[in-house]
């Protein structure tokens, strides 16, 4: 009778603590995805644009984490950097890099680490972290090329993408 009453408080208990669980792991769940949830629907913001020559930096934030959405971020908005910030600027024979830089903490002074500083800020703040989110190039022997992290994606002559490793 005694072990009969023990196992059954055992048997609540353990119930009670696996319920426990259970929502503990559920409200972990749920938070973790609402963040990444919430990291995808934050629209980029872009801070400021240099150009020299054929070559832009833009600085943003909020920058897209897959390649996919990266590239698809730049077809969207292609039109909307050419009218708003004249860019690309595309040299006399028809090439141009545009490289997305996250803006990170700001701009800061050059510092003895390894920054991009830009000619047309004036010192002591006008550099950021060399932190490269994505970049596009073309030329006419290549094509429009787009470089994330890991890959290169070329769009070939009938307009698909060819993705090469780096």
């Amino acid at each position: 009778m005694i072990w009969e009453t023990t196992r059954n408080a055992f048997k609540k208990d353990m119930r009670f603590k696996n319920t426990k669980v259970f929502y503990m792991i559920s409200f972990i769940a749920c938070t973790f995805f609402a963040y990444i949830f919430w990291l995808y629907l934050r629209p980029v913001e872009i801070f400021s644009v240099h150009q020299e020559e054929n070559y832009g930096s833009v600085l943003v934030k909020n920058f897209p984490i897959t390649d996919k959405e990266q590239i698809n971020w730049w077809q969207s908005n292609k039109d909307m950097l050419k009218k708003r910030y004249n860019i690309p600027k595309p040299a006399s024979y028809g090439g141009f890099t545009i490289i997305f830089w996250d803006y990170g903490d700001g701009y800061k002074e050059e510092g003895k680490y390894d920054r991009l500083c830009f000619n047309d800020l004036r010192p002591p703040k006008n550099c950021i972290d060399k932190n490269k989110e994505f970049y596009v190039t073309y030329s006419k022997n290549t094509g429009i090329n787009f470089i994330t992290n890991s890959t290169i994606y070329r769009i070939d002559k009938s307009g698909k993408f060819v993705k090469k490793s780096n």
